[in-house]
C-alpha cells in the first residue's frame, strides 16, 4: 500500500475458495523470506449507502467496522487496476451517524439522499505475512470466513443472507510480480478470482440472484 496526505492506495486481488481449501506453501516465491504464523481477527463491518445503492453503483464503499488492528469507518475509493484509496476517519461516539468529513466526500454521488445500512459482515479473518528478507512486509494474505446480512424490511435487526470464504493478497512493499506469483499458486492450489469487485457486491448480487 501506498500513502498519502488524502489517505492511502490500497493494492489486492480477491479468490474464491471452497470449504476444505488448503492454502499453499508460499514461502518460496521470489523475495519472500518467510511465511508469519497466522493471526485471527473477528470482524464486523455495517456498510451504508444510498437506498438505490448510488455508492456501490461507483465502486465505493463506505462502512463503520469493529475488531481486527484497524477499527473505524473506512471509506475505498476507485484508484485505478486492483488498487483502490481508502480514508479512514475514527469510531466516533455513534454507531450510526456517518463522520460529516467523510460524507462530504460522497455527496458527489449521493446527491443529498441519507445514508442507510445496507449490509452487515461478519468475519473471522486469518491473516498471513509474506515478509522479505529485510523483514519488511512485502504482502499480506487474508482468509476470510464471511456471513452477510441484510437489513429486514420494515423491522429493526438483520436477516442472514450468505456465507462464503474468500482469499484477499493485498501488497505491502512487495512488486506487483509477487501479487502474479501468489495468485498462480493459489490458482493451482484450487482458489479463483473473485466474480464480485468486494463482499459487499457479492452479498448483494447473491441477494438478487436469489430474488430473481
Amino acid at each position: 500500500m501506498g500513502g498519502s496526505a488524502d489517505g492511502f492506495i490500497e493494492t489486492e486481488r480477491k479468490y474464491e475458495a471452497e470449504a476444505g481449501f488448503v492454502l499453499p506453501d508460499l514461502s518460496g516465491l521470489a523475495a519472500v523470506a518467510a511465511v508469519t504464523a497466522p493471526r485471527v481477527h473477528r470482524l464486523r463491518a455495517v456498510y451504508v449507502d444510498t437506498a438505490d445503492h448510488r455508492l456501490l453503483a461507483a465502486r465505493i464503499t463506505l462502512r463503520r467496522r469493529t475488531g481486527g488492528t484497524d477499527a473505524g469507518w473506512p471509506l475505498k475509493l476507485p484508484a485505478g487496476v486492483d488498487s483502490r484509496r481508502e480514508v479512514h476517519a475514527p469510531l466516533g461516539r455513534s454507531a450510526r451517524a456517518v463522520p460529516a468529513g467523510l460524507a462530504a466526500r460522497v455527496s458527489g454521488w449521493t446527491g443529498g439522499q441519507p445514508l442507510l445500512p445496507i449490509a452487515r459482515l461478519d468475519t473471522t479473518r486469518t491473516v498471513r505475512h509474506l515478509t522479505g528478507h529485510d523483514g519488511q512486509v512485502l504482502a499480506e494474505i487474508a482468509d476470510d470466513l464471511v456471513t452477510g446480512s441484510l437489513p429486514v424490511p420494515g423491522q429493526p435487526g438483520w436477516r442472514r443472507a450468505a456465507s462464503w470464504r474468500e482469499l484477499e493478497v493485498e501488497l505491502g512493499t512487495g512488486s506487483r510480480d509477487l501479487l502474479d506469483a501468489v495468485a498462480l499458486q493459489l490458482q493451482e492450489a484450487g482458489a479463483r478470482p473473485s466474480a464480485a469487485a468486494s463482499k459487499l457486491g457479492r452479498l448483494l448480487g447473491t441477494d438478487r440472484a436469489g430474488k430473481g
